[in-house]
């Protein structure tokens, strides 16, 4: 081969090896652009199911602090400036059976989910009520199986009580300080709204005060 024909064969191959490197930078850019536009896509989507998990989330906390603040359906009310609560000797004559506030003894019924089988002093009763508790209240209208299922929900809640009240109006009655609902059965789903809204609930006049402690009997 001469001289000029090697210097040619040269040049090709050259030539071949130096389009055969701007063809791998080539796919290297090609690569780098799709990795990066994948990126940024996988990013932005994270990004966009974050900001909707986060509104999701929000949107359900509003929700429940709304469903929180409102009242149980059925229940009755009373204003907390007509309830007193100063500590009194003896009887107190209550406008409503079992009392849901008013002036009350100086001694708080147990209320660690403590369970009654005899009546208990209204007086005693309240003052626990004035503590956070929710007072459980039947009559001999109420079933044995539902008097049952209420006692096992009260043995395991902490700031509440069960006793039975004669009197009362309804077969099961739920009492907090200035609420009351009366229910048929102790499958009524709002026995478990009502636990959950005023055990210790914003209506508590002296939220935190002990449950234990107090009289075990009247």
């Amino acid at each position: 081969m001469s001289k000029t024909s090697k210097k040619a064969a040269a040049a090709s191959r050259k030539e071949r090896i130096e389009a055969m490197r701007r063809a791998e930078r080539a796919r290297e850019r090609r690569n780098r652009i799709l990795t990066i536009t994948l990126s940024t896509v996988i990013v932005a989507g994270l990004v966009g199911w974050g900001g909707y998990a986060l509104n999701s989330a929000n949107e359900k906390s509003e929700q429940q602090a709304a469903e929180a603040k409102k009242p149980v359906q059925g229940e009755k009310t009373w204003e907390a400036k007509k309830l007193t609560r100063n500590h009194v000797p003896g009887t107190v004559k209550y406008a409503m059976s079992p009392p849901v506030g008013g002036d009350h003894s100086q001694a708080w019924m147990t209320c660690e989910g403590t369970v009654y089988t005899e009546a208990i002093a209204n007086e005693n009763a309240v003052h626990s009520l004035e503590h956070g508790a929710v007072w459980v209240t039947y009559n001999d209208k109420a079933a044995d199986a539902d008097v049952k299922t209420l006692g096992d929900k009260v043995a395991k809640t902490p700031y509440s009580l069960m006793s039975p009240v004669q009197g009362q109006s309804g077969a099961i009655m739920l009492s907090a300080w200035g609420r009351q609902l009366t229910v048929d059965e102790a499958s009524d789903p709002r026995i478990d709204r009502f636990f959950t809204k005023y055990v210790q609930g914003p209506q508590t006049p002296e939220p935190g005060a002990a449950c234990s402690g107090g009289l075990m009997a009247s």
